[in-house]
């Protein structure tokens, strides 16, 4: 019923940047999350970024200053620029939506991408 779809992810250097994108589709109402999560191998996804509906942010600790999150309502799609690239970065990122009305009376949650690989690396 939902499909988030990740692009944007790539090689890049120390201290570059990428733009990652996540386009939702559909039959969507509204979206109240929308976030990147992130995870390598033998550890847990962790949150890096979640947006509101109304714009509202939270950060993980480690990307404040670095990253920042936004959306497009009107295209169902949220946006991680990530500047100053550290090797600590790479990771798959996750596109993640939550509370997703997908009629008037219908609400999911946690529908996942399925990643885009970032890697930082010189």
């Amino acid at each position: 019923q939902v499909q988030l779809v990740e692009s944007g992810g790539g090689l890049v250097q120390p201290g570059g940047s990428l733009r990652l994108s996540c386009a939702a589709s559909g039959s969507i109402f509204s979206i109240n999350y929308m976030g990147w999560y992130r995870q390598v191998p033998g550890k847990q996804r962790e949150l890096v970024a979640r947006i509101s509906s109304d714009k509202s942010t939270n950060y993980a600790d480690s990307v404040k200053g670095r990253f920042t999150i936004s959306r497009d309502n009107a295209k169902n799609t949220v946006y991680l620029q990530m500047n100053s690239l550290k090797p600590e970065d790479t990771a798959v990122y996750y596109c993640n939506a939550d509370q997703i009305w997908v009629t008037a009376l219908q609400l999911v949650r946690d529908n996942w991408g399925k990643g885009t690989q970032v890697t930082v690396s010189s």
